[in-house]
């Protein structure tokens, strides 16, 4: 990282800077997965518990070595025994710990210890590893002493191996900004619109802070607030700007635009980008297991990882293509190449969870490293539910069953243990859904002791394939993780299997209603973040449910549109309501025949269920058997969705059936004639059931908005999101019919956009 006061100064960790410098051999994933952040905080806290006073713990030491400035903090320092403590939390067996990890161990309490010995003034020191194991509390200690001099040499010499690799990124960082300072809007003139969101962007990096953009389709957000971020990088010192989005679409649109951007601006192609996918999308032999006995791109990954590492970022440009070619050029993994890329990066384009999970990467960099960040999150309106996934579990009895019947007889004693916690859980539980307040201790220690179990097994056989047991015990990590975060922000429920009228099991879930405790920290983290989509309405909603700062900053971009290129017309003759569904089939396939014989074209018609949707589709079918229609089918391959979308043609008429809220309801952009329509018939408002009404009443509760927050904000958004496909562009013209005698009321009609003129809108029928 560069210090913005003293441009020609390195500031690296001493973590970055060893692992840098020490990592060697294998990349080997088998003793793992490591504590969670809350297991390595309490065992350090632990441990510096044990140690008599007058220890010293979270030591803060810096050293500089020419135009390096390494800091870190030692976990503790001794000064009656003189002694430095780097310490590791670990799950499993200590002696399954690969060579090269604790060579990395070494090395970083060395650099602690030359630090001490410069800042105090002394000629020799202690130096132990303090290995403390998360189940059992033990701690195993390693020591060695060494003099002053061998641990400057030892400091100075990383440094070394360092110092050119700090000289390159100087003179990058150097070229980078000054291309950017430089830099200029990639089109001739802002669209409508777009300068607005493009100076509150600017405003909002340069002031720090948080901004909430609701800005239309069309005006070309993504370039709107990436230029303005860019621009602001040299002046704000911003070390790394991460474009996170929710589909695979926005990270495509944010890599069209940077190329927009540094096809304008050649002078900008110092930029480094890097796109970030799910390691399943970018392993090369998912067959292997992550070690080098397995996989041939595991084995000997950090000896060749400083040659991939260089050429790699000689592209400038690193899509997910580009970083397999270069990955497997030099022989080692894409995914943790780009894992390590993530580092050197400018840019870093990646799905939300790379920054917003409990053990997000970009997160957990941004806090060892002291990045300046700032955090674009597109599409945001989807944050409410995907951080409510992010920060749920959930576990299936069955799971436990099947696992049990071939799990290792060293294992049958704990599972045996939590099956009977398990069974507790419901045995008196009358209803198929049931609430508790509290995490029942028993059943929560019987986890702790299976998981704990589980993991010494797999780190003593690691060769071993456990299909079954593996996807268990990370399950059951990960429930584990979330439970030791439970409090009023999440449920925790209860609901039975049953067969032949019988008890057979039960799926326990924490599930997360309000995400803004997780959330928050991130938002503040970062030097500017900005979250922009076209439905942030209404503002309460988002600011409750993802912790926003009070000072966060709101805009309302105005809409490129006019309401004359959009129809709006209610057929409030028409409710889908459930009990009214039979009634109204009839009706809607009659609205949508009408609207394609005045004007033949193609439509989309999204429903509630797929259930609704092949109904009308018979229906249509039969009553209409001249418009050509197509449906949205369950589980979709991408390959069909491709198919379903590849029907809509500039030249072509016809229907596509969806369901609101799927595949087709966002993301899609089918401009001009290749769409001029669509039927919402729903409000989309979620299913009315015993999860939705719990958190209905958690809602009133804590904001006093209980179905609006539950069921009418969430299904206007996706309604909004919907007929938000027809109109695209400026040159674009079309209709949506919304479909239910609820849309005539005032308090729907306020969360529909602006610019549609509502009120001019005609009764269809």
């Amino acid at each position: 990282m560069n210090d913005p006061s003293t441009p020609r100064r390195y500031t690296v960790a001493v973590r970055a800077l060893c692992e840098f410098t020490a990592k060697a051999g294998d990349l080997d994933l088998r003793f793992t997965p490591s504590p969670t952040a809350l297991e390595g905080i309490a065992g350090h806290a632990v441990v510096a518990s044990r140690r008599p006073a007058p220890y010293e713990a979270e030591v803060s030491l810096s050293g500089q070595f020419g135009q390096l400035l390494v800091r870190g903090r030692a976990d503790g320092y001794d000064p009656a025994a003189n002694r430095v403590d780097e310490v590791k939390t670990y799950r499993g067996e200590l002696a399954a710990m690969p060579d090269n990890h604790r060579h990395l161990h070494w090395a970083q309490v060395r650099i602690y210890g030359w630090l001490l010995c410069q800042e105090r003034g002394l000629e020799s020191i202690e130096l132990a590893l303090v290995y403390f194991d998360i189940g059992s509390q033990r701690e195993t200690v390693l020591v060695e002493t060494r003099d002053a001099a061998w641990l400057r040499a030892h400091f100075e010499d990383h440094c070394r191996r360092f110092e050119a690799w700090a000289e390159q990124e100087l003179a990058h960082r150097a070229a980078r900004d000054a291309a950017l300072s430089a830099l200029t809007f990639p089109h001739a003139e802002f669209r409508p619109g777009q300068r607005h969101l493009a100076t509150s962007v600017y405003r909002t990096a340069r002031d720090g802070g948080c901004l909430m953009a609701q800005a239309p389709t069309g005006i070309g957000k993504t370039v709107g607030t990436l230029f303005p971020l860019l621009k602001a990088c040299p002046g704000q010192a911003l070390d790394k700007v991460f474009f996170l989005a929710a589909k695979t679409s926005g990270r495509a649109l944010a890599l069209d635009a940077l190329e927009q951007i540094g096809a304008a601006a050649p002078a900008a192609r110092p930029l480094r980008t890097l796109e970030l996918v799910a390691r399943d999308k970018a392993c090369v032999h998912p067959d292997k297991a992550c070690h080098g006995a397995s996989c041939p791109l595991a084995q000997g990954f950090y000896d060749r990882l400083p040659a991939a590492r260089s050429a790699a970022l000689e592209a400038g440009t690193l899509d997910q293509d580009r970083l397999r070619t270069a990955a497997l050029a030099h022989q080692v993994c894409p995914y943790y190449l780009g894992m390590e890329l993530a580092r050197w990066a400018d840019v870093v384009i990646g799905d939300y969870n790379y920054y917003f999970d409990l053990s997000a990467m970009l997160h957990g960099l941004t806090l060892a490293n002291q990045w300046r960040v700032a955090v674009l999150v597109d599409e945001a309106h989807n944050m409410v539910e995907r951080s409510r996934r992010m920060y749920s579990a959930e576990l299936d009895q069955h799971s436990l069953a099947a696992m049990r019947r071939d799990a290792p007889a060293l294992l049958k004693k704990p599972l045996d243990k939590l099956n009977r916690q398990w069974n507790a859980l419901w045995r008196d539980q009358e209803d198929s859904y049931a609430v508790h307040e509290t995490l029942p201790d028993g059943f929560v220690n019987a986890l702790q002791q299976a998981t704990s179990a589980m993991t010494d097994y797999l780190a003593e056989h690691p060769t071993e394939v456990h299909g079954a047991l593996q996807d268990f015990y990370f399950d059951a990590l990960h429930f584990g993780r979330i439970a030791e975060l439970f409090g009023p922000h999440s449920l925790f429920d209860v609901t039975l299997d049953a067969g032949r009228g019988q008890k057979t099991g039960a799926r326990l879930c924490l599930r997360n209603i309000v995400p803004a405790p997780f959330v928050r920290p991130r938002l503040k983290l970062a030097r500017a973040t900005v979250m922009f989509s076209a439905t942030l309405n209404p503002r309460p909603f988002y600011a409750d449910m993802l912790g926003l700062p009070e000072e966060t900053a709101w805009i309302d971009v105005e809409s490129p549109f006019e309401a004359s290129q959009l129809a709006v017309r209610v057929a409030s003759h028409i409710s889908t309501r459930y009990r009214q569904r039979e009634q109204s089939l009839a009706p809607i396939a009659d609205l949508i025949a009408a609207q394609y014989a005045r004007q033949p074209g193609n439509y989309l018609a999204f429903f509630s269920s797929f259930d609704y949707l092949r109904q009308v589709a018979a229906l249509m079918a039969e009553r209409h058997p001249g418009i050509p229609f197509w449906e949205q089918s369950r589980g979709m391959e991408e390959s069909a969705r491709t198919a379903f979308l590849g029907r809509f043609t500039a030249d072509s008429a016809g229907v596509g059936f969806a369901v609101l809220g799927g595949a087709f309801g966002e993301g899609i952009d089918l401009p001009g004639r290749r769409l001029i329509g669509a039927f919402i018939a729903t409000l989309g408002l979620p299913q009315i059931n015993p999860v939705n009404e719990q958190m209905r009443e958690r809602m009133q509760q804590t904001f006093g908005a209980g179905y609006d927050y539950t069921y009418l904000y969430p299904g206007l958004q996706k309604v909004v999101q919907a007929a938000g496909r027809v109109i695209r562009t400026r040159a674009d013209s079309g209709v949506v019919y919304l479909i239910d005698d609820r849309y005539a009321r005032n308090e729907v009609r306020r969360l529909l956009p602006d610019w549609w003129d509502v009120r001019r809108a005609t009764s269809a029928s």
